[in-house]
């Protein structure tokens, strides 16, 4: 993957879902709702100074959510974080940056 760019959109492995577990009270917090349903479908990753993950995330039979998460460097020891959310999205929708 070159380092700026996007990768293409892969199917959601258990690996991603659980970068999504960890940031899911994160997105819950800001986005003042429970999610009962949080399965990482697609994602998508950009090589920065870490790696930023957009993952879209169904949490209700046709609903999802995009989330935007960032992984440090290894040597930074720092917890994932979610940087951003896009809601109400639907299957069909787009996994782009933001």
């Amino acid at each position: 993957m070159m380092c700026g760019g996007c990768s293409s959109a892969r199917p959601a492995s258990p690996e991603v879902q659980a970068i999504a577990d960890k940031v899911k009270s994160q997105l819950e917090e800001k986005a003042d709702k429970k999610y009962t349903l949080f399965k990482a479908v697609e994602y998508k990753s950009q090589l920065v100074a870490g790696t930023n993950y957009f993952i879209k995330v169904q949490v209700d039979n046709d609903n999802f959510v995009h989330i935007r998460v960032f992984e440090s460097l290894p040597h930074e020891n720092k917890p994932l974080a979610l940087h951003d959310y896009q809601a109400d999205k639907t299957k069909e929708d787009e996994l782009a940056y933001f």
